[in-house]
């Protein structure tokens, strides 16, 4: 039987803390090296296919891992992701002078400003309501990625010191995952690579953004300077200051260096209070460097 989102978020709020720190871990390419092959295997060649983008394959190629892996949408959820990619790629003067049709993304992104959380079943919901057929093409590429997630995201390593980080945060702080993927697919990778015993609880889509999730955990329950989170893509940084708590960063592209960083200096300063102000700055503006909001096309 599917789990309905008050019944994730009850679970979220009637839980009792056992310390005074919350310590929220993104997953997919934070915990797990997986955002270069989940979006370059699965993502945009369904991309590509589902939405029938083959004469301009390379562009949309380019666009898609600007918006999901290099740029400041890094890490959006797939329906919003989709609707910008598409945008970009009718922008571009070489897809416009070979006159390549893009689908509509009108319906979806009305659909995505009224609707929490953005699931592939609300969206199906949302068909089956309205029989729009504009929405059709992004059910099959949902669908078609799914498969693909499924088929190829196998033996996808953890970053290393993940496990150390997390062993040295659970000591102290109440660790919960806090991911757009799916609940019950979280608690699945993170059992199956050993690093599940170290958390509380995992906070999947089906709970709401991620600013909801975070919300939901720690409302009421620990001051805004002893919450943590840990996080590779702008989405993470801001779903932690929409509740005023602070942000280490897992820089793309520096993965093992920024875990070690955690490890060695970054908990013990969150622990010990001298995390705010100047060393969560300096975090900030290195993060800020990394992804460009403006792609290189445009430049």
């Amino acid at each position: 039987m599917e789990i309905q989102q008050a019944d994730y978020r009850q679970v979220l709020r009637s839980f009792e803390p056992q310390t005074e720190f919350f310590v929220g871990v993104d997953s997919d390419g934070c915990v797990f090296d997986s955002m270069e092959v989940k979006h370059k295997e699965c993502f945009c060649p369904m991309f590509i296919k589902a939405l029938k983008l083959q004469s301009v394959s390379k562009f949309a190629r380019e666009v898609w891992e600007f918006v999901n892996l290099y740029s400041q949408t890094r890490g959006s959820n797939r329906f919003l992701a989709v609707t910008r990619a598409l945008k970009l790629l009718g922008e571009r003067p070489e897809v416009i002078k070979r006159k390549c049709h893009l689908p509509s993304t009108e319906a979806l992104e009305e659909w995505a400003a009224r609707t929490n959380p953005l699931t592939p079943a609300a969206l199906v919901a949302e068909f089956e309501r309205t029989k729009n057929p504009d929405f059709q093409p992004f059910m099959d590429w949902s669908v078609d990625v799914n498969r693909a997630v499924k088929e190829i995201m196998k033996g996808v390593p953890l970053f290393p010191y993940v496990k150390e980080s997390l062993d040295i945060a659970r000591v102290k702080a109440d660790v919960f995952i806090v991911s757009q993927t799916p609940t019950e697919a979280l608690k699945r990778e993170w059992t199956e690579n050993q690093i599940y015993q170290y958390v509380r609880y995992a906070a999947g889509q089906e709970v709401g953004k991620k600013s909801e999730q975070i919300r939901c955990i720690t409302e009421g329950r620990y001051a805004p300077e002893k919450m943590l989170m840990v996080g590779d893509s702008p989405g993470d940084l801001k779903a932690i200051k929409a509740n005023n708590g602070l942000f280490f960063p897992i820089v793309p592209g520096r993965e093992d260096e920024y875990w070690k960083k955690l490890a060695e200096e970054g908990l013990e300063r969150f622990f010990n209070g001298t995390y705010k102000g100047a060393y969560e700055d300096a975090l900030l503006k290195e993060f800020a460097n990394c992804l460009p909001s403006d792609p290189p096309w445009k430049q």
